[in-house]
Formats: C-alpha cells, sequence, structure tokens
C-alpha cells in the first residue's frame, strides 16, 4: 500500500527534512512531489512555506507474511536458478505483481541474477510508457520501493535495478553522448556549463562518463528536484593522464 504524507517548512529543503524525520525514513525510501515552493513575498507581505508530498510503501499484512519468509530463506548466491525463484526471487515477483495490478498495468516479469548482490529485473508489455514515466520517475519509484520492500529485515542488502523495456540502457547511452557533447562545448569555449536537471542515477552517468575526461571537472549543485551537474573548464596541469578529483552527488 502506498500512503502520503504533505509537510511545510521556510524552504523545500526542511519541509522535505519533517516528513522524513517523522515517518523515520531516509532519502532513497521515499518519493517526493514539489507540491508548492517557497515564495519570500515583497517585505514579508505574500510570503508562503513550501509544500511537499512525500509518498511510501507500507505493505500490507498479508504482503509481509509472504515477502519475509523467501527473504529469510533466501537461496545462497551460488544456487540453481530455480532455487533462487523459490527464494528472493519469488518475493520480488510477489511485490512487483501485486505494484503493477494496482497501477492498472499488466507486464511479463524476467528476474536474473548479476552477481552476488545485485538482482535485474526486466518489465516488458503493452504499457511500459506508463510504467517508465517522464524521464524514467515511475521506474525509479519502482525500483526504489522494491529494493525497500524485498530488502527490509534482510541481513544481506541486495541491489535490485528494475527497468522496462531496456529503458535505462538506452537512457545511459543518451546521457553519455549528451557528457561528451557538452565536454566538447566546455573545452572549446573555455567555461562552465550546467546540464538540465536529473534525479541521482542519472548525474551519476555524467560524472562517471567525464571522469577521466581530459579538460573538465564534474560538480552537482542545486537541491531536489533541481539539481543538476555542472561541467567546468579545468586547464591541464600535466599530462600524465591521471584522473582529476570530482565531487559526485
Amino acid at each position: 500500500m502506498i500512503k502520503s504524507l504533505e509537510t511545510t517548512g521556510r524552504t523545500e529543503d526542511e519541509a522535505i527534512a519533517a516528513a522524513l524525520k517523522e515517518l523515520g525514513l531516509e532519502r532513497d525510501d521515499v518519493s517526493l512531489t514539489i507540491v508548492e515552493r517557497a515564495k519570500s513575498g515583497f517585505l514579508g507581505i505574500g510570503a508562503s512555506p513550501a509544500v511537499v508530498r512525500v509518498e511510501y510503501e507500507v505493505p500490507d499484512e498479508p504482503e509481509e507474511k509472504v515477502e519475509a519468509k523467501p527473504i529469510e530463506t533466501a537461496a545462497p548466491a551460488k544456487a540453481e536458478p530455480v532455487q533462487s525463484e523459490n527464494g528472493e526471487f519469488a518475493a520480488i515477483r510477489t511485490f512487483l505483481t501485486g505494484l503493477l495490478e494496482r497501477m492498472g498495468t499488466e507486464a511479463d516479469i524476467s528476474i536474473t541474477r548479476r552477481d552476488a548482490k545485485s538482482i535485474a529485473v526486466e518489465l516488458s508489455g503493452a504499457n511500459m510508457g506508463a510504467v517508465i514515466g517522464r524521464r524514467g520517475e515511475t521506474l525509479d519509484a519502482i525500483q526504489h520501493l522494491t529494493n525497500y520492500v524485498v530488502n527490509r529485515g534482510n541481513d544481506k542488502h541486495m541491489h535490485i535495478c528494475v527497468d522496462a523495456e531496456s529503458y535505462r540502457a538506452k537512457r545511459e547511452e543518451s546521457l553519455v553522448r549528451l557528457a561528451e557533447k557538452m565536454a566538447a562545448k566546455v573545452i572549446k569555449y573555455k567555461r562552465s556549463m550546467a546540464l538540465e536537471p536529473m534525479n541521482s542515477y542519472e548525474r551519476h552517468i555524467i560524472h562517471a562518463a567525464l571522469q577521466d575526461y581530459e579538460g573538465v571537472t564534474t560538480s552537482s549543485t542545486g537541491t531536489e528536484p533541481n539539481r543538476r551537474v555542472v561541467v567546468s573548464y579545468d586547464r591541464p596541469q600535466n599530462t600524465d593522464n591521471k584522473p582529476q578529483s570530482r565531487e559526485w552527488a
């Protein structure tokens, strides 16, 4: 069950902090919507606080029982595929099937193990646009909820990457091309340039794509949901091609 909570604050950050404190959750455990931005007004007249809505997952009792047993008896990393499906994979499939049903969407769910600490989930079907959402926001929310529910109460944290119609791979290729194009412009014009606001996953792709790109450095600026990557010109100090330090966030 997805619940929501609205809080206010003098700034968006204060409103978000108040919501997380009240719920006792971390930033990655919830999805955020800025309902109303803070307004300072003129000489204090017309000022209004920021309003944010926090959405978080509270599973029904039957779902908790179904999820808890497979996680506690999850098969080891080297188990056969059938055993994995009956263990931790079953918890993932159960949760995603129920969530998609509530969204009014049907999808084929393919689950594979990447390594000992990560699992890949691929969704496919006729209405994946609704699952992906604008710039992958809905897909990110589904991934956050899946990781929260399946890993809750489990000593061994498992990273679950949820994708739909290979959206993440296509988006990553697009972001890498954008990063390289922007870096070329920064070097050509010798000035810093900011990209459009991105979520933490997309910002990480930009940082990683340019971490060894000679002549530029990257950093993040702003607050969510308007945090963005800035690509700055960095005149090379040496020619040993050592990676420059980066501020990633």
